[in-house]
């Protein structure tokens, strides 16, 4: 029995782990971060210039995306990235507001929040899409109402990430607190993406009967829809 009960927690620990890799992984969360903080920092030094502190937060988005490349990445993935980077020191120029570098983030994460609520309130919880299709398993998790349900609750903790950054990311900009929104950032990029991660795991995990299979093994109802 207790070999039993090791062998399971095992299992959770290395689903855990797996979900963060799928959904947080932590290069990728680091990579977001560089170019607001690059932004940030050159603008400053060079006399709050926005000049110099797009080319230099497009620079150091180029060069994280070349590494991505080096590594693998998509390209696709790379480019929208290197585009959000591109568009904020647009329109950051374009308004004569630095501040408005971040704006893409802020727009950005509403977009988000707004698609994780849809996807909770059609009964699509986003959070089954992903980690569903990334473990080759399509829809077939919709199919075990208990696995649905859970990734119905857990989708609200990604729901609450995003509003998160907004609640910090919106005062900031209002008040053209450039600094400010590049530590906020920071802090509220990988750390938060973590604490996002392990919490919907959790709830994940509490909201599946005791003696579900787990998220890699639904238990396909017939008569599911």
């Amino acid at each position: 029995m207790k070999q039993h009960s090791t062998e399971a927690k095992t299992a959770a620990d290395t689903d855990r782990d797996s979900l963060m890799h799928l959904l947080g992984g932590r290069a990728s969360a680091v990579d977001a971060s560089v170019p607001p903080v690059v932004f940030g920092l050159a603008w400053l030094l060079a006399g709050e210039s926005i000049v110099v502190g797009g080319a230099a937060a497009v620079a150091a988005g180029i060069a994280i995306g070349a590494v991505r490349l080096h590594k693998g990445a998509r390209p696709r993935a790379v480019l929208i990235s290197l585009l959000g980077v591109m568009l904020g020191a647009v329109i950051a120029l374009r308004t004569g507001d630095a501040a408005d570098f971040y704006l893409v983030r802020v727009v950005s994460n509403a977009a988000s929040a707004l698609v994780w609520m849809t996807s909770i309130a059609l009964r699509w919880p986003f959070l089954g899409l992903v980690v569903g299709t990334l473990l080759g398993q399509r829809a077939r998790w919709r199919r075990d109402p208990a696995l649905r349900s859970a990734y119905n609750r857990a989708s609200w903790v990604w729901v609450g990430q995003y509003v998160t950054r907004l609640l910090v990311f919106i005062p900031l900009w209002a008040v053209d607190a450039v600094v400010a929104l590049g530590i906020a950032q920071v802090v509220l990029t990988w750390p938060l993406v973590a604490v996002c991660v392990v919490s919907s795991w959790w709830v994940l995990r509490r909201s599946l009967p005791a003696d579900h299979p787990g998220v890699r093994r639904p238990r396909v109802a017939e008569n599911a829809t």
